[in-house]
Parts: structure tokens; C-alpha cells; sequence
């Protein structure tokens, strides 16, 4: 069985996040969304709100594939993530060429630690290339319209996130 990973923090989950879980879903029989505590980032959406976010947009992608699409919360390294759930492939999705350089270093150091391991990047679509979570929440924090870069799920939760 492949086991694919796919970390992040999610916050909030955004189209591009959801063409890349898409995507994935065709290159593996089992896709772990490894959704990232990381509270030194100071994240909107509380750890269960994220998996719920995750678990509610990803169900129609699982059944339209037939694999199995789990959230996974971790806190500890990627690679030792990525052990843990038996994933032989972690997938990174890309925007632009500031991405590559970093993940380029990260895929040095998981391989060091483990070389069974293989990262595969998928390039985002052009349409979604722009799409940030950081950005997202502060156009919606200002008042703009997200409708174009999140689900109306996620864009109703970061609204009533806003108000509260």
C-alpha cells in the first residue's frame, strides 16, 4: 500500500491546500493530511478546528477516489511523522521558486535522517499560485473578499473566527 503524507498547518485550509490533496490522492492509496500543531506560529484555528475543517472538505475527494484520507495531527519532526504513519512518500505542493529553495534544504535533512523516505513536490496550479493562508487571513481580517482562495465552509469559519 503507498502512504502518502502531506503536512502543513492549515490555517485555514485553502483552495490551492485542496488541489494539491486532489492531486495527491491519485499518486497514493492512502493520504495522511499531517496537520501541523505548531503553536510557535500562533495559529487562528484551534488544532480540532483544523482537522474538522480538513476532514469536512476532504470527504467528497475520498469518495470520489476510493482511498483513505486521514488528518493527523503531529508535533514532532516530518520525517518522524511521516515514519510513524508508514508513509513512503511525503508530498510537498510548490508556488514559486522562494517554496523550492526551502523545501530543497528540508528534503536534504529528512533524507539524512531517513533515506527510505522520498519527497515528491507537486507544482500548483497556476490559477492557485498566489494563495497563502497568511494572506487570506489578513485580506479577510481587512475586509476583502476570499471567496476566490477558500471554500464557503472555510470563509464562513474565518468570518465568525473575526468577529468573535
Amino acid at each position: 500500500m503507498r502512504i502518502g503524507l502531506y503536512p502543513g498547518t492549515f490555517d485555514p485550509l485553502t483552495v490551492g491546500h485542496i488541489d494539491i490533496i486532489r492531486r495527491s490522492a491519485s499518486l497514493v492509496d492512502k493520504l495522511v493530511i499531517g496537520v501541523a500543531i505548531n503553536e510557535n506560529k500562533g495559529p487562528m484555528f484551534s488544532l480540532e478546528e483544523r482537522v474538522a475543517m480538513i476532514k469536512a472538505e476532504t470527504a467528497a475527494i475520498a469518495a470520489d477516489t476510493g482511498i483513505e484520507i486521514i488528518a493527523h495531527p503531529f508535533n514532532n519532526l516530518l520525517i518522524h511523522c511521516a515514519a510513524e504513519v508508514g508513509a513512503g512518500v511525503i508530498i510537498r505542493g510548490l508556488r514559486a521558486v522562494a517554496d523550492f529553495e526551502y523545501e530543497y534544504q528540508m528534503v536534504g535533512m529528512n533524507r539524512a535522517m531517513n533515506d527510505e523516505i522520498e519527497t515528491v513536490f507537486l507544482m500548483a496550479e497556476a490559477q492557485h499560485q498566489a494563495i497563502a493562508s497568511k494572506l487570506v487571513k489578513e485580506i479577510a481580517r481587512l475586509g476583502g473578499d476570499i471567496s476566490k482562495f477558500v471554500t464557503p465552509q472555510v470563509a464562513a469559519a474565518l468570518s465568525g473566527k473575526l468577529q468573535n
